[in-house]
């Protein structure tokens, strides 16, 4: 049988210390997420916390990570059909469609 990849981790927000079970790829994703927002793990735990409605803090986290990743993809997305794109993905297109 496996072991569980979920790891309980100590936080403080507000003033206070409470604990959070997260996988490594959430915890690395929420700290990635802090530092482009240039802001602390704990503010940013802190505003998810106080934005919840129902569930607990680490389902809430998992939540507000996963939404994160979408609007990512969203925007990658909206920047490939607006040809907004890297250059490597612009030539490539140019190649495919000179192909053609």
């Amino acid at each position: 049988m496996m072991k569980s990849m979920v790891i309980k981790r100590s936080i403080m927000i507000v003033g206070r210390k409470t604990s959070v079970s997260l996988e490594d790829a959430f915890w690395s994703s929420l700290k990635e997420i802090a530092k482009k927002y240039k802001t602390s793990l704990s503010g940013i735990v802190a505003d998810i916390d106080s934005r919840r409605h129902y569930g607990n803090l680490s389902s809430a986290i998992r939540l507000f990570v996963l939404e994160q990743a979408r609007e990512q993809i969203l925007s990658t997305a909206y920047q490939v059909g607006t040809g907004l794109t890297a250059p490597r993905l612009s030539q490539d297109r140019e190649q495919s469609q000179s192909r053609k």
